[in-house]
């Protein structure tokens, strides 16, 4: 390849392990590097096809190295197919959360922090009520919240194994004076296992099941990163539950019926289940392996999803289950993981005093139900196109008056209002009252709460809910209880 010019294919193949297999593939006289197959011809595509544009890459996603220019295309069975999936796109294109997050005012990002969103006031109270949500519903589930440090030195990375298979996507610091190297936390499950480690457990405390809101950095080349659904800095609703082999199986059935439930709430009512057993690489006996898959496979298979099998897809340390959702335009996200590991409790000596007075070894099942906040609120805003349920709105609700005579009662509407304990605006602008609902709207807040005269006269509002064209007229105290009632967190209307 070098000595035909082909000076990209050949560093590929140079940084390849020595007893890779290399796959050619050969059209005619022409040798490709790629497993295949090609098309004979381009006669062969049909007519189902589009050009779809042209940009720049960075090879290998290197900001360093040379752009090259890379054409997009894609090709369908039918003109049909090919319909459909441009609608898809357009829609995909009217939902993409960079754009709503700009509309919307949530958030931003900027070259100096690259990879690291900077939240705004409402795109912060939307991250601060789904992250209370989840709060009260692992509080509720038995988990016990704790914190890990964000900077530790490379000897616990070491120990954990993390630093051989990590370190290239670590973020790491000297500091001469004390000939020490730290590095950011990339995950927080060696962590959590300091804090199992810390005190003498017994077999009567498990399981015990640690949950942590973890603030993580990874780092990823410039040319991958992707508004929220692909950063630096993240923070994951991570768990780790230590707890005997006996207690698998009904700790993954937990944590399956917890996680259907989160995902109905955010309104995601399609989930789809990957179970991923042994891959040829692993640590752990074959007996240990078989209790673990054993037990993975009929937890996923008493919660009811639909379950989609991966012979030899699993972590090195222990099986998997991956969760697949379907959001509003039928695309498939993989959000949630529950992994059982029997290898960090070994590498970091973790343990627990048995019935029979001896130790044991927990083993440790790594769980997430969002994966990363940032990710998952970017698949939230795209799956609601920015319309979010009246709970999770930064705004709920804006009182717009007619009339500068309703801006007094307009202001008491709003206190009453924010006594109940509603998120509130008021709108007490110059400008037309059709001007203001169709900025509001436009913005996406549930409520327009309209006040002239006559609703400051009589002590009401009359409201106006987001996608409906009539109003309902109610008393101020009545109103405010109607929304308060509207606005509360789905686990705590049940």
């Amino acid at each position: 390849f070098r000595d035909k010019g082909e000076t990209y294919k050949a560093e590929l193949i140079a940084d390849l392990p020595e007893d890779e297999t290399i796959t050619i593939y050969r059209q005619g006289e022409w040798l490709d590097l790629c497993r295949g197959p090609h098309l004979p011809s381009t006669g062969k595509i049909g007519t189902a096809f589009k050009l779809m544009k042209v940009a720049g890459a960075y090879w290998r996603g290197d900001s360093s190295k040379a752009q090259l220019q890379r054409i997009y295309g894609t090709a369908w069975a039918s003109k049909a197919d090919l319909e459909a999936y441009l609608h898809r796109l357009e829609e995909a294109e009217k939902r993409d959360h960079r754009r709503l997050g700009r509309e919307m005012d949530l958030f931003h990002f900027q070259e100096e922090a690259q990879g690291e969103a900077f939240w705004h006031e409402k795109g912060w109270i939307l991250y601060r009520t789904l992250q209370d949500y989840m709060r009260r519903r692992q509080q509720g589930a038995g988990y016990r919240e704790i914190n890990t440090p964000q900077l530790m030195d490379r000897k616990f990375w070491q120990a954990s194994g993390h630093w051989d298979k990590y370190r290239e996507n670590m973020f790491i610091t000297k500091i001469d004076e004390e000939d020490k190297v730290l590095a950011l936390k990339p995950m927080n499950c060696p962590c959590h296992v300091q804090v199992f480690n810390h005190g003498q457990r017994s077999y009567r405390d498990l399981p015990i099941r640690f949950a942590e809101f973890g603030s993580c950095h990874r780092y990823e080349p410039s040319g991958a990163l992707h508004g929220l659904m692909r950063v630096r800095a993240f923070t994951q609703d991570d768990a780790h539950i230590f707890c005997r082999e006996d207690q698998i199986t009904d700790e993954v059935k937990a944590f399956c019926e917890l996680l259907k439930s989160v995902y109905a709430d955010l309104g995601f009512n399609e989930v789809m289940v990957k179970f991923s057993d042994r891959p040829e690489m692993r640590v752990g006996s074959d007996e240990v392996w078989d209790k673990a898959e054993a037990a993975l496979r009929e937890a996923a298979e008493a919660s009811g999803l639909e379950v989609e099998y991966n012979p030899g897809d699993g972590a090195f340390y222990g099986p998997k289950l991956d969760f697949v959702l379907k959001d509003a335009i039928g695309r498939e996200w993989q959000t949630g993981t529950i992994q059982a590991d029997f290898n960090l409790p070994e590498r970091l000596d973790a343990s627990y005093i048995g019935a029979d007075d001896k130790k044991h070894r927990p083993v440790m099942l790594h769980r997430a139900i969002l994966g990363s906040f940032e990710r998952f609120l970017g698949i939230l805003i795209e799956n609601h196109a920015g319309r979010f349920p009246h709970w999770l709105a930064p705004v709920q609700v804006v009182v717009a008056t007619i009339t500068s005579d309703a801006d007094d009662y307009a202001r008491q509407a709003a206190e009453t209002l924010e006594q109940a304990g509603l998120r509130v605006e008021t709108d007490l602008r110059n400008e037309k009252i059709n001007y203001k609902i169709r900025e509001h709207s436009l913005a996406k807040v549930p409520v327009i709460a309209v006040v002239g005269r006559k609703e400051a006269e009589e002590g009401k509002l009359a409201l106006r809910f987001l996608g409906e064209r009539s109003q309902e007229i109610l008393p101020l105290a009545e109103a405010a209880n109607k929304l308060a009632i509207e606005a509360l967190p789905p686990d705590q209307r049940r």
